[in-house]
């Protein structure tokens, strides 16, 4: 479920940075040259995945090449549609903090669209370790929105109108939530973990480089995101892997932690929708409206492998633990 109910076309209205002219119908494949950062992340390769199907452009993949990057999936995908559109996916091992190098990268491809999803994402490594998501979140998402002001105030024409850059960010910049209701574009920002005090900060970066510098920003801050090649310290292939291994399925607190669960494929169609159709200097809240305690979750995953996995009781598995500092309730 898509927040903002009117992003519905895949062939979409795109407006000048200056909310002037409206062009005519424009799609992705107007973008000739397509900048991903984090591309080999869970959502980031997702992304390129789509992309390298669904258009002819070049693709430029900044990432650091961390513990949680992965290229096995884009790899695939890549000898699956063969040699000819394989040259179109080029990966630059690059920290966003190196801001000498993210500035060469702009200046060699000059691209047309950015898509900004590198960012370092697990709650529990933020709270061992906060400066990494400092450097990383913070001081990157600077050093990259520089780069594309400077190449966007040397763009001309077309070009500079049809511009864009989507920072993409979460709902853990909102907080927690009470027992109902949701979060909207109109949320208060109430972070309550190093992570998502940096993705916070992060968002206002954007923010404030669209209204001071006219950077053509549109912002989308979605929910928890699950589905094939994810990393597996997250919370769902944890619960798959421990069950099948035999291990214990730890869970935090007393599992009633609520996630709205969006499916990454439906991610990556919001996230393009608001690329092509968004109006510049908004956010966008993209959910999953599928709504499920941690411990639910624990239990239907174990539910689907006992039918898989016959006289097995992966339930018996799963172990209550201290929860974590900072834990928000619902979101």
């Amino acid at each position: 479920m898509y927040q903002n109910r009117e992003m519905t076309s895949s062939k979409l209205n795109v407006k000048s940075h200056k909310g002037e002219n409206e062009l005519n119908h424009y799609s992705l494949n107007q973008f000739k040259t397509i900048l991903v950062t984090g591309g080999c992340g869970f959502i980031g390769s997702t992304l390129i995945r789509r992309l390298l199907i669904e258009t002819d452009a070049q693709i430029i993949n900044i990432d650091k090449m961390g513990y949680a990057s992965d290229l096995t999936s884009i790899q695939s995908k890549l000898k699956e549609i063969g040699e000819k559109r394989m040259n179109r996916h080029k990966l630059i091992e690059l920290d966003l903090k190196d801001k000498d190098k993210v500035a060469d990268v702009f200046s060699s491809f000059n691209p047309d669209i950015v898509f900004h999803l590198a960012a370092e994402s697990h709650v529990d490594r933020s709270i061992e370790s906060p400066e990494i998501f400092i450097s990383s979140n913070i001081v990157g998402t600077f050093n990259l929105l520089e780069a594309a002001r400077n190449q966007f105030a040397s763009m001309k024409g077309l070009r500079s109108e049809c511009f864009r850059f989507l920072h993409i960010s979460t709902d853990e910049v909102f907080g927690s939530l009470g027992s109902d209701g949701y979060f909207s574009e109109t949320s208060s920002y109430d972070p309550r973990s190093p992570y998502s005090a940096s993705k916070a900060a992060s968002d206002h970066l954007a923010r404030a480089w669209f209204h001071t510098y006219d950077l053509p920003i549109i912002m989308t801050n979605c929910s928890n995101n699950y589905g094939p090649w994810q990393f597996p310290e997250k919370l769902i292939p944890v619960v798959i892997r421990n069950a099948i291994s035999g291990s214990s399925i730890p869970i935090y607190g007393d599992g009633q932690n609520i996630r709205d669960w969006l499916y990454v494929e439906d991610h990556i169609d919001g996230m393009l929708i608001a690329a092509c159709r968004g109006q510049l200097g908004k956010s966008y809240c993209i959910g999953g409206n599928n709504e499920r305690s941690n411990l639910e979750i624990a239990k239907e995953i174990c539910e689907i492998l006992d039918r898989l996995i016959p006289n097995k009781h992966h339930h018996q598995l799963i172990k209550l633990v201290n929860d974590r500092p900072g834990h928000d309730r619902r979101y």
